[in-house]
């Protein structure tokens, strides 16, 4: 017999491997062996068999003359008929999502607390180490999260996986921020070739956005100024931010600089704000070769002999020099979907209803025709009555004064 060796695969697609199996296939038989087949068959018919009570079998058909696949195509086709459901049931598993709803009342709170907004909260700041930081590096990372303590969340352990400028190098740093729901990030790493090196990035629905880099040179901590605690800024104040220079309005990577140190600085957008709780400023300075010079700053405020305080400006830190080294902006559709606003809610026109500065709202009342004078009164008034009786009494003295008239003429 001739044996040819197949491979087909399993029937578990997840596994991509391949089983093997040997068909076998009738070949021609010599010539000498014919007799010895015959004498065979010859004693077989001549012997009785036992009688069976099953059905006879059907007969085989002639490979010869029926037109009845080759093994090779049968096998193929067994194959396939088996594989096809189990191919179409994974398919199926792949394509088909989970979705989460929240079982109880506190995880649905915290969705919709972290579902968008029309009028968005105070962004969160998510600070991270790199593989390798200084000491330099470690203060400012300090005294940013000091500034920032309660819209911020701070991580102490350092970070090796995260490269936010390489490709591949965000995936642990757009998880972190979806864990932390923080939309600004702050990663302070150091080497020799960037030394002391900040990258400061803003994220849209938990993917990075833009990114820039920065150096910090001539860092001084809060630490080290000395000033009187009593104008210390207030935690949760709202601060005033100044930009010196004509390089925020010209240079690109400044330009940059301005937008991520507005959102990083200026905390939860606020309609009214009262004047005596802005304590503490923010100053940047544009200085030549893409340097910028920071620092905080406390407001005091002093007689003037008017009624406009004067103003000074007590330096608290922290302070440093920023050199921008890098900086990516994003790209074109999600710039675009970022910037995409809602529809504003128009409020509803009341009708006969109008507002008033000094009398408030004032109100329309229609009030249809009464037509008084063609209903029927059900009693009658006294009036009416004595009315009439007085008429009575005019018609009755100006009949007997008629009377009397006309007996003088006729007299």
């Amino acid at each position: 017999m001739n044996y040819q060796t197949l491979f087909f695969p399993t029937t578990n697609p997840s596994r991509r491997r391949f089983s093997s199996c040997r068909l076998s296939t009738t070949a021609p038989c010599p010539a000498s062996s014919s007799s010895s087949l015959q004498r065979a068959a010859t004693t077989a018919a001549q012997t009785p068999s036992p009688p069976s009570t099953r059905p006879p079998s059907p007969r085989p058909p002639n490979p010869r003359v029926s037109s009845s696949p080759s093994p090779l195509v049968s096998l193929n086709l067994h194959f396939a008929s088996r594989l096809n459901p189990l191919r179409q049931s994974f398919e199926d598993k792949v394509e088909m999502k989970e979705i989460k709803t929240p079982k109880s009342g506190r995880a649905r709170r915290a969705l919709e607390k972290r579902a968008p907004k029309l009028v968005e909260e105070g962004k969160k700041t998510l600070i991270l180490h790199g593989t390798k930081t200084s000491s330099v590096l470690n203060a400012v990372l300090a005294d940013i999260y000091n500034l920032k303590k309660g819209t911020a969340v701070k991580f102490n352990r350092k970070n090796d996986n995260i490269r936010p400028f390489e490709s591949g190098g965000e995936t642990s740093l757009e998880f972190f921020s979806l864990k932390t729901d923080c939309s600004l990030f702050i990663f302070g790493s150091h080497s020799k070739k960037r030394p002391d090196n900040l990258v400061i990035g803003r994220c849209y629905d938990h993917h990075v956005y833009d990114l820039i880099e920065v150096g910090v040179e001539n860092f001084r901590s809060m630490a080290s100024f000395s000033y009187n605690r009593k104008i210390t800024p207030k935690a949760g104040s709202k601060p005033l931010i100044a930009f010196i220079g004509e390089g925020f309005e010209t240079v690109e990577e400044l330009k940059h600089l301005k937008e991520v140190l507005l959102e990083l600085l200026r905390g939860e957008e606020v309609e009214n704000l009262n004047l005596t709780g802005l304590d503490h400023i923010y100053v940047c300075t544009a200085l030549p070769s893409n340097r910028v010079f920071l620092t905080h700053c406390a407001v005091r405020l002093k007689k003037s002999g008017t009624t406009i305080p004067r103003i000074e400006l007590v330096e608290v830190g922290p302070s440093m020099d920023l050199i921008v080294r890098r900086h990516r902006l994003p790209n074109e559709t999600m710039e675009k979907a970022a910037k995409k606003k809602a529809p504003e809610k128009t409020k509803k026109k009341v009708k006969n209803v109008k507002g008033d500065a000094l009398l408030g709202t004032l109100g329309r009342i229609y009030i249809p025709d009464q037509k008084v004078g063609d209903t029927a009164l059900p009693n009658k008034a006294k009036g009416v009555k004595r009315e009439r009786r007085e008429a009575k009494v005019k018609d009755g003295a100006a009949g007997e004064h008629t009377s009397k008239k006309q007996k003088q003429d006729a007299e």
